[in-house]
C-alpha cells in the first residue's frame, strides 16, 4: 500500500473500516461484533464515533489466526455455546454487498462449517522466476473471500489439534478446517467483495460502495376514527383507544411505510397492490400487507435500510407507545430499531387529526440495491 493506512483511509468521507463494519452492525442475525486490531490501535478505534454499539474492540496477534483466537475468546467471555455461529471478516473488505453475511449463515447453520468463493476466470500459469513453465488447468478451481463461517464448537475442536499460538500456520479458517477434516460448505461469493491490497483498490472499493447508491421512496395514510376498538398502529394495538376506519384494520403507520418502500423501489402503490375491494379481505391486518410489500422489495433486489415515520394526531397520546411500534415496524421490514424511527405530533388542532377525529402517518424510506446477481449452476457455474 506504499505505507498508506488502508483500514483508515477515507472513502465517501468514512473509514474503509467503518465501511466494512456497517453491513454487519445492520444485520439483524449478528449480535456482538468483535474487532481485532493491533494493540497500539484499541483505545483509538474503541473511541471512533463510527464504531458500531455492538461492537467491541480487542488485540490481535503476530499472525491471523492469533488474532481470530483471540476475537473468539474475547465471544467465548460473553458465555457463546457450541452451537453459536462465528464469521470472520477481513477488515480490508469493506463491500460486503447487503445481506451477504445471511446468505454464509445460513450455509453454516445447514452444514456447519462455510466459505464463500468466486471462480477462477483467468489462465493459470506456473512460473519459475520470470518464465512460464505450465499452464494449470483452473477446473475445480475457486478463490475464497470472507466472512468465514463456523460453529464454535467446531472451531474448538480445530484449536484443539491445531492450537492458534503454534507452530502450524493457517491463511483462513477453511485450511484450519480442511487440516481436521471437518468439511466447509461453498456458498456462491461476490466480485463486489474486494480485497483491498493496492492503493487502486480503494478507487475500485469506492465505485462499488457509490453504485450501491440509496432510494428514497414517501408514503402516507389518513383514516377517520370508527365504531370499536382497539386501535392498530405500527402493528401493534392499542387497548380502550378507538379503532381506524378502512377496509383493513386501518393501520396508517404501516400503510405510510408500505407506500414509502414501494415509491422507493419504484413498485406503485399500497392501493394498487391491495385494491379496497372484494379482492382484498375486509378488515385485513396491515402486518400481512406490509410483509407482503417487503418481500416484493426483496424480490425487486433492493433491502430497506432505513424508516422515518411521523404519526398525527390528538388522541390517543402514543408516548408510551413508539418504542413498542418503532420495534415491530423494525420486525415487519427486517430491519434493526436503530434504522427505524417514529415520532408523534398532535397536529396543532389543525385538520381531522388536530381535531381527534382521525389519524395519519408520513413515511420517508431508504432503500439499496442489493448484490448484483450471482451465477447460476445452470449457467456453468
Amino acid at each position: 500500500m506504499n505505507g498508506i493506512d488502508k483500514l483508515l483511509s477515507p472513502i465517501g468521507g468514512r473509514p474503509l473500516l467503518a465501511w466494512t463494519l456497517r453491513q454487519f452492525a445492520q444485520t439483524r442475525a449478528i449480535e456482538r461484533i468483535v474487532l481485532v486490531t493491533a494493540a497500539e490501535r484499541v483505545d483509538a478505534i474503541g473511541e471512533a464515533d463510527w464504531l458500531p454499539e455492538k461492537a467491541t474492540v480487542v488485540a490481535g496477534g503476530g499472525r491471523r489466526q492469533e488474532s481470530v483466537a483471540a476475537g473468539v475468546a474475547e465471544l467465548e467471555a460473553g458465555g457463546a455455546d457450541g452451537d453459536r455461529i462465528v464469521l470472520v471478516h477481513d477488515g480490508a473488505r469493506p463491500a460486503l454487498p447487503p445481506l451477504f453475511a445471511n446468505r454464509v449463515i445460513e450455509a453454516v447453520a445447514a452444514h456447519g462449517a462455510a466459505v464463500p468463493v468466486v471462480p477462477v476466470i483467468e489462465t493459470l500459469k506456473r512460473l519459475d522466476g520470470d518464465v512460464v513453465t505450465e499452464t494449470v488447468d483452473r477446473t475445480g478451481l475457486a478463490l475464497a473471500q470472507t466472512p468465514q463461517g463456523v460453529r464454535l464448537g467446531l472451531l474448538r475442536e480445530a484449536y484443539g489439534r491445531f492450537p492458534p499460538f503454534g507452530p502450524d500456520t493457517f491463511t483462513d479458517e477453511a485450511s484450519l478446517l480442511e487440516a481436521c477434516t471437518i468439511p466447509v460448505h461453498v456458498v456462491r461469493g461476490s466480485v463486489d467483495n474486494l480485497k483491498v491490497t493496492y492503493p487502486i483498490d480503494l478507487v475500485r472499493a469506492a465505485r462499488v460502495l457509490d453504485a450501491r447508491s440509496v432510494r428514497v421512496g414517501l408514503g402516507e395514510d389518513t383514516h377517520p376514527f370508527g365504531p370499536g376498538s382497539p386501535l392498530a398502529l405500527g402493528g401493534i394495538t392499542i387497548p380502550g383507544a378507538p379503532r381506524l376506519q378502512g377496509h383493513s384494520d386501518g393501520d396508517v403507520v404501516l400503510h405510510a411505510v408500505a407506500n414509502a418502500l414501494l415509491g422507493a423501489a419504484g413498485l406503485g402503490d399500497l392501493g394498487r397492490l391491495f385494491p379496497a375491494d372484494a379482492r382484498t379481505p375486509a378488515g385485513i391486518a396491515s402486518h400481512e400487507l406490509i410483509t407482503e410489500v417487503v418481500h416484493r422489495v426483496h424480490v425487486a433486489e433492493m433491502t430497506p435500510v432505513r424508516v422515518d415515520v411521523t404519526i398525527v394526531g390528538s388522541r390517543p397520546r402514543l408516548a408510551e407507545y413508539l418504542d413498542a411500534i418503532r420495534d415491530r415496524v423494525a420486525e415487519l421490514t427486517w430491519m434493526t430499531p436503530d434504522d427505524v424511527s417514529i415520532k408523534a405530533s398532535t397536529g396543532n388542532l389543525s385538520g381531522m387529526e388536530g381535531a381527534g377525529r382521525g389519524m395519519a402517518a408520513h413515511a420517508v424510506a431508504t432503500v439499496e440495491p442489493k448484490d448484483f446477481p450471482i451465477p447460476t449452476e445452470e449457467a456453468g457455474w
